[in-house]
């Protein structure tokens, strides 16, 4: 029995100089036989998996022999990010499986997701996981590889949550609001309003120490909490900094609408909060910010608001359309944002999804010098027109944009919960 080996494998076993021939050694000839890789030692196998840098082709390694699968552990361990899978809106209400679009293949994966399905909401993905929401106070954090699966605190531990009833039907949840005022939402308003995005530490099964921290539509506020934590705490001095937030250099980083930065240590008693004054950014519609190499990034993107009549005596459809997007690198001697020309290698992912930034020349069918978006803004542009999904593709060199390879145009989506998500296969 001979193990087919397909590249990068091969390149690896070549560094290893394991050569796909034998020697003669009485007579000093060659003969061309095809090596039986079945034969290869477990230990130079297992070596073999842990210089794979990318899911797919360790799942392959795995899947040559009966040998190479029991060397091989079936979880690896130091993979680094993985090029995101782009997670497509959900075409019908009571379809349990979702697809998951993969740019270096071109190709589209249905995984059996119940929990993700309408009329649950996502609201982010982070390391690999999903936060789900739906008409519970159930915060539910689910890998979509693995079904790994853990719950935050429900929403209503929320600080500013002071009451909730299931029998006080549509008025289930009472809030505090700023000037000492209550408002009540509905089981389906707070799902949809509440929280705007989560982002996580690290992922869940690796470290038993993460925290999460979500940025609260309603007031604008942050909270965090630990995992095994029973409720949501406030961040404060960090209100209004909830544009977006990301985890860098061990603490999380959030930036308010003119790009300055909050930094938030919340590895204490209590979170401690710095504040990085830049000269304030005028202009633009939405900030993000990006963890790429050893510096912190602003994306900051433009909207166009765009009017669609179906019939002339009918009110317009309101959508909004991305222009274009300015990157801005920190430089902390100013401190002072640094306008950037190029990305170079680097591809960056924005939207609901913690934004991520990698190298385009580590996977097939990345461009370089190019931000990926998707639309986290609004629900109007999900309602179901052809079309109307903004996402793409938006290259710096030339400030241009082009829809993405699998560009769907679902025309039976049903609101908000058909926007797309960025998600980093993650095994663990």
């Amino acid at each position: 029995m001979y193990c087919r080996i397909k590249s990068p494998i091969s390149q690896i076993l070549a560094q290893n100089k394991v050569a796909d021939e034998s020697s003669d050694v009485g007579g000093g000839t060659r003969d061309n036989k095809q090596m039986d890789w079945s034969e290869l030692p477990p230990e130079l196998i297992e070596t073999i998996s842990r210089s794979l840098t990318i899911y797919t082709d360790y799942l392959h390694s795995r899947a040559v022999c009966h040998t190479w699968r029991s060397s091989i552990p079936k979880t690896p361990k130091n993979l680094p990010p993985q090029l995101p899978w782009l997670m497509l809106p959900q075409s019908q209400s009571n379809q349990s499986r979702r697809a998951f679009f993969n740019l270096s293949t071109n190709k589209s994966h249905l995984l059996n997701l119940p929990e993700v399905s309408y009329p649950k909401r996502h609201c982010g993905s982070s390391h690999g996981w999903l936060i789900i929401i739906d008409d519970t106070p159930s915060v539910l954090l689910i890998n979509p590889l693995t079904r790994a699966r853990l719950y935050l605190p429900p929403l209503s531990s929320f600080p500013n949550v002071v009451g909730f009833n299931y029998s006080d039907v549509g008025r289930e949840y009472a809030l505090q609001i700023r000037l000492g005022g209550r408002i009540n939402l509905s089981l389906r308003q707070m799902r949809d309003w509440f929280i705007q995005k989560v982002v996580l530490s690290s992922s869940p099964l690796k470290d038993d120490n993460f925290v999460a921290v979500a940025i609260l539509n309603q007031t604008g506020d942050l909270a965090y909490c630990r995992n095994g934590d029973k409720s949501w705490s406030l961040i404060e001095n960090a209100r209004t900094y909830s544009e977006d937030v990301i985890y860098y250099n061990g603490m999380f980083y959030a930036v308010n609408k003119t790009g300055q930065i909050a930094v938030c240590d919340v590895s204490g008693e209590s979170p401690r909060v710095s504040i990085i004054e830049t000269p304030r950014q005028i202009g633009g519609d939405m900030q993000y910010l990006v963890s790429s190499g050893d510096e912190l990034l602003l994306v900051t993107r433009f909207l166009d608001v765009e009017y669609e009549f179906d019939h002339p005596d009918m009110e317009p459809h309101l959508f909004y359309r991305t222009t274009r997007f300015d990157v801005l690198r920190l430089d902390l001697n100013g401190p002072r944002w640094l306008s950037m020309r190029s990305l170079g290698d680097k591809a960056l992912f924005i939207g609901e999804n913690s934004s991520l930034s990698l190298s385009a020349s580590d996977f097939p069918g990345c461009m370089a010098n190019c931000i990926y978006y998707t639309n986290d803004y609004s629900d109007t542009n999900a309602d179901g027109h052809v079309g109307e999904h903004d996402f793409g593709i938006f290259k710096l060199r030339d400030d241009s944009t082009e829809p993405l390879p699998c560009y769907p145009r679902n025309s039976n989506s049903p609101s908000q919960w058909s926007s797309a998500l960025w998600v980093s296969p993650n095994p663990y």
